[in-house]
């Protein structure tokens, strides 16, 4: 059982729109409702805890409820349709604001429904998973998968406002805190310092220990600073890429089978092996980083073959002149972009990860 979180506040506003955080956010989305403007819809997943809130949401603010069923194989242009349709019999115009429930296939699906439907509709989101509270639901990014490759087809669209709804932590397994966290640790390697110590002492403890509210706005502030000085990926915000270039051949080259925070955790091994390759960090952070990642939980060795998993990589949309480019760490707190690796030189290094992690991992 997750311990019960603070109740809801505004955390950030440094994207130009509110994130509220906390347990029990329905009294604040129906605050901002009365502020802003009603609510036409509610889409969620249709996952019943999922669903299970948004009907609690729904009749709250008195919207009508659709669900869908969603996951990453389901995240695609013929979903979409679906979901536009259906905001379309809704009767709905181009005043109306919607809210999305759930994970970051929901905020990337319903955000980009949103962003098209009659050129744009407000957006709010309410989110319902780890991996949406500190990375998905932030910063605007929407898309849905191409057969060749994730997110190839999507936008740049702000939300109205973002819920984080810690009460809905206690609905997930395990098992999804965990892939969650692989998030929250890649926020860690960027930001280094206080941030990570926090994870590496809480890292051994159980969830119900873990204080929840300042690991959720932790990620969050990492995240918001990084896209408030890049908002449309031209620069700075490469980094928060960190171990996702891997990560997103792994969750293709798999079908889907991988999950997407499974795929950063072993991204992220795959990244410090890169760096390690390249001399570009030390073995002592390397070692840092995947004993965290151990403690966690998460896997660090894939049984994907490695020409499948590079395959899928060359349809990345982040290569540039048809090389692949890579966020790559050169201490824990201090990352780079930008790094365009040999074929050899990633096929070594998606090799290694069919092996266990070495005592310490050189080069």
């Amino acid at each position: 059982m997750i311990a019960r979180s603070e109740a809801g506040r505004e955390v950030n506003r440094s994207l130009g729109y509110p994130i509220v955080v906390g347990a029990g956010l329905t009294g604040e989305l129906r605050r901002w409702f009365a502020d802003n403007g009603g609510c036409a819809a509610v889409l969620a997943d249709a996952h019943p805890p999922v669903a299970a809130r948004a009907a609690e949401l729904a009749r709250a603010l008195g919207a009508p409820l659709v669900t869908f069923h969603l996951g990453e194989a389901r995240k695609r242009l013929t979903t979409l349709e679906v979901v536009l349709e259906r905001l379309h019999a809704l009767g709905l115009d181009r005043r109306a604001t919607v809210v999305g429930v759930g994970g970051g296939v929901a905020s990337d699906l319903f955000g980009l429904a949103a962003a098209l439907y009659m050129r744009g509709i407000g957006y709010v989101h309410v989110a319902t998973s780890l991996v949406a509270m500190v990375d998905a639901a932030i910063g605007g990014k929407t898309g849905v998968n191409l057969s060749v490759g994730k997110n190839l087809a999507g936008g740049f669209r702000d939300p109205r406002a973002v819920f984080c709804d810690l009460d809905a932590l206690w609905t997930l397994p395990r098992r999804a805190l965990r892939e969650g966290l692989a998030e929250v640790v890649k926020a860690g390697v960027i930001e280094g310092g206080a941030y990570f110590e926090m994870l590496e002492t809480l890292a051994p403890h159980r969830f119900s220990r873990w204080p929840w509210f300042e690991v959720v706005t932790g990620a969050i502030g990492i995240k918001a600073a990084i896209v408030a000085d890049d908002r449309d990926e031209a620069g700075v915000r490469e980094l928060l890429n960190l171990g996702h270039t891997f990560a997103h051949g792994i969750e293709a080259a798999s079908g889907w089978r991988v999950s997407h925070g499974a795929a950063v955790a072993l991204g992220l091994r795959a990244a410090g092996l890169l760096a390690l390759r390249t001399h570009r960090w030390t073995a002592r952070d390397h070692v840092r980083l995947l004993g965290l990642l151990a403690l966690l939980g998460m896997p660090l060795r894939t049984h994907q073959q490695p020409r499948a998993v590079y395959a899928a990589m060359r349809g990345d949309k982040k290569r540039r002149d048809g090389k692949l480019r890579f966020v790559l760490p050169r201490a824990i707190g201090d990352v780079e972009a930008g790094f365009a690796a040999s074929p050899a030189m990633v096929l070594e290094v998606l090799e290694r990860l069919r092996r266990p992690p070495e005592a310490i991992e050189r080069p």
